[in-house]
């Protein structure tokens, strides 16, 4: 793969991996509530989510994926459900201050948190359908070019995953009282639930 599109991918790719969303969100949340370690560790449930993706976009069988206006609309559906439901986990939750609560989640269940959010959303595929090709050349191998492009997209998230899981620490000091965390609950449920309604009013490209 030449260099130079490599230079060109790179802080195009970032600027998706940066973009806020439902997935992002999620993981300053978790570091809010759980710590840094946690965060990361559940981002990686996103991690695999893409990886699938990727090989999927890879074997072609993600152009069939949206071929087909069915299998576009169950996804769709059932993306949007999803975030819903998390949302409205958020709205109803009831906030306490954040105390020593390392110990007492489950990091396997945040990560399967991710990784549904992540599959459930037919818009992470578009990613790796039209916006990796971009910077293939199909005269030469493109498995090997798709290897490339798609674990530096990987390694990059890794480092979205990072940042906002530090921001997500920074704002430890805002929540300590019950009230600012209930409504900084809220504020994600409000922003998911917008998310859930892009989602199901985007059409099939």
């Amino acid at each position: 793969m030449e260099i130079w599109k490599l230079l060109l991918f790179i802080p195009a790719c970032f600027a998706l991996n940066m973009t806020p969303g439902p997935n992002n969100l999620l993981s300053m949340n978790n570091a809010r509530c759980y710590g840094f370690k946690s965060a990361f560790i559940a981002g990686l449930g996103r991690i695999a989510a893409f990886s699938v993706m990727i090989t999927l976009a890879a074997s072609g069988l993600a152009v069939v994926l949206y071929a087909s206006e069915a299998l576009f609309l169950t996804i769709k559906v059932a993306g949007a459900a999803y975030l819903l439901w998390i949302a409205l986990n958020l709205w109803r939750s009831e906030a306490s201050p954040i105390t020593e609560m390392e110990n007492t989640h489950n990091r396997l269940g945040l990560a399967k948190q991710e990784f549904l959010l992540a599959a459930g959303n037919p818009k992470a595929i578009l990613i790796f359908t039209a916006f990796l090709p971009q910077f293939v050349d199909v005269s030469t191998r493109v498995n090997d070019q798709f290897f490339i492009l798609g674990l530096t997209f990987l390694i990059l998230e890794l480092g979205a995953i990072s940042i906002y899981a530090i921001f997500g620490i920074y704002l430890r000091q805002w929540f300590t009282k019950p009230k600012m965390a209930k409504y900084f609950n809220r504020a994600c449920a409000t922003f998911l639930s917008m998310s859930a309604s892009s989602l199901l009013i985007s059409r099939q490209q």
